[in-house]
């Protein structure tokens, strides 16, 4: 199980690391507009479209790298009332409500993607870019967070049977700002 819990933290981290040369593309496509803007009175008709399918993989490729560094904003004060196993019990809960929502998020996000990919539905902008391209971010996205949801339901099944030898297992930081 650890090897498992492990691998997909490992692919969690792959999304993360994608997600931030995703962002690092979007800024070079904004400065390059900046610049063609500036020096040469023109534009590139693509930045803005672009940026924003960027915004969107970024966002998906990184969310369940979020989640394994314990990112994502929550809602604390029954988190703290909670000690011991009760905590890791909760946890675990939340964490399989989370896994099925991003079941229904890939089937509909999938669904999306493939309507793009029959129609070969093309962008109404200038670049008329195919867009089952940036939709496909959408699922893989959506997966890997299930991914992380599971990873992280194994882990507290790990805690409660205290085998976690080998884990990376992250604790709320209880101050803002961690």
């Amino acid at each position: 199980m650890n090897k498992i819990i492990n691998a997909i933290d490992a692919i969690s981290g792959i999304g993360g690391w994608f997600a931030g040369g995703l962002m690092a593309a979007s800024l070079l496509l904004a400065l390059a507009e900046i610049v063609t803007r500036t020096f040469f009175g023109g534009t590139l008709y693509i930045a803005d479209e672009y940026a924003g399918y960027l915004m969107a993989a970024v966002t998906l490729s990184g969310l369940a790298y979020t989640l394994r560094e314990r990112g994502h904003i929550r809602m604390m004060f029954l988190i703290h009332a909670l000690k011991g196993r009760t905590h890791v019990i909760y946890n675990m809960i939340c964490l399989a409500i989370g896994f099925f929502f991003c079941l229904g998020l890939i089937w509909f996000t999938a669904e999306f993607f493939w309507d793009s990919v029959e129609n070969k539905s093309q962008s109404m902008q200038l670049s008329e870019t195919y867009l089952a391209i940036p939709q496909a971010f959408l699922p893989l996205g959506s997966f890997l967070l299930a991914l992380q949801f599971l990873a992280e339901f194994l882990k507290g099944l790990a805690l409660l049977r205290q085998h976690t030898e080998g884990l990376q297992i992250n604790e709320e930081a209880d101050e803002l700002g961690r």
